[in-house]
């Protein structure tokens, strides 16, 4: 009965900054726990609300069920109740998808993340029934994800208002970077609904739309700045928010192009974790790196500095 009953909490948590953990790998191509429980400990540090793991910066698609599993339990054992673990159980095949949330509900996880079904193009009736299907598999909250970039499909408005009237899906992890959308579905959506910007170039521009935060890859680099910045909006100060975003905008370009290389290589030049891909993926070329490198430098933010000197 608890697990059921889960979904029926508040949901509250889901605001400000969130980050979508990468995924270490040793020099062996193995889960480096070590690294990825600092990046656990970084995040907690700067207040961080919920963390996501084994999702798109996570490099999902490349890990195991049991590699998945091992995540999830790591991070519920390193955060130990001081956050929520979001854990990433997305898949283009309702069964597989099925699968991936009860494996997260038995390691620990407080809620999945459950993303658009990619590569076989569904109508919106088979999304709905797709997450619907996820949903009755599984006591946990559920945060839909809308990428279309990757998905080819959106999630439109409609179907996530028919979807959302289930009080177990929580919010949206918003990628189409539409900053007009929060103000679109004004209305549309049940109270405590939550919407999360996906898209780091545009997410101060959909919170200040009337979003509720970001989910997000470069609060993995500057995780108190981008908590900065989502304060100094709540708190009625958008210039400093403007302010403050300024500084991340070539770091936010370099990970748009070329993530999670850009994001691991980041945390590899502040001594975090090693800059190693699972192919298909692969690491930055020199070019890139030297990209990256500049943007840290123009960012000249203390936590990074602390970062590089532990």
């Amino acid at each position: 009965m608890a697990a059921i009953m889960r979904f029926h909490h508040h949901s509250s948590w889901l605001a400000g900054s969130v980050a979508d953990l990468p995924t270490p790998f040793n020099q062996h191509g193995e889960i480096d726990a070590k690294a990825f429980a600092r990046l656990c400990e970084r995040q907690l540090e700067a207040g961080a609300p919920a963390l996501v793991v084994a999702e798109t910066a996570g490099e999902a698609s490349t890990l195991s069920l049991a590699e998945q599993e091992y995540l999830i339990r790591t991070a519920v054992e390193v955060v130990h109740g001081r956050a929520k673990i979001i854990a990433g159980a997305g898949s283009n095949s309702t069964s597989h998808a099925i699968e991936l949330a009860r494996l997260a509900e038995a390691a620990g996880a407080d809620a999945v993340m459950s993303v658009v079904p990619y590569y076989n193009k569904p109508m919106q009736d088979g999304i709905a029934a797709h997450f619907q299907a996820i949903a009755l598999s599984t006591g946990l909250p559920i945060v839909l994800h809308d990428v279309p970039s990757r998905t080819i499909r959106e999630l439109a408005d409609d179907t996530l208002s028919r979807v959302a009237e289930r009080r177990q899906f929580i919010g949206l992890r918003d990628g189409s970077g539409d900053v007009t959308r929060p103000m679109r579905l004004a209305g549309r959506l049940r109270g405590g609904f939550r919407l999360m910007s996906g898209d780091d170039a545009t997410a101060l521009a959909y919170v200040a739309a009337g979003g509720n935060g970001s989910i997000s890859m470069v609060a993995n680099v500057t995780p108190d700045l981008c908590r900065a910045i989502h304060s100094s909006l709540s708190q009625g100060r958008p210039q400093t928010a403007r302010d403050l975003q300024r500084r991340l905008t070539a770091l936010q370009a370099c990970l748009g192009k070329e993530s999670p290389a850009a994001l691991k290589y980041a945390l590899s030049l502040l001594g975090l974790m090693r800059p190693a891909m699972r192919l298909p993926l692969a690491e930055l070329d020199e070019p890139s790196k030297a990209a990256v490198a500049r943007a840290l430098m123009e960012v000249a933010d203390e936590d990074l500095l602390g970062a590089a000197e532990a």
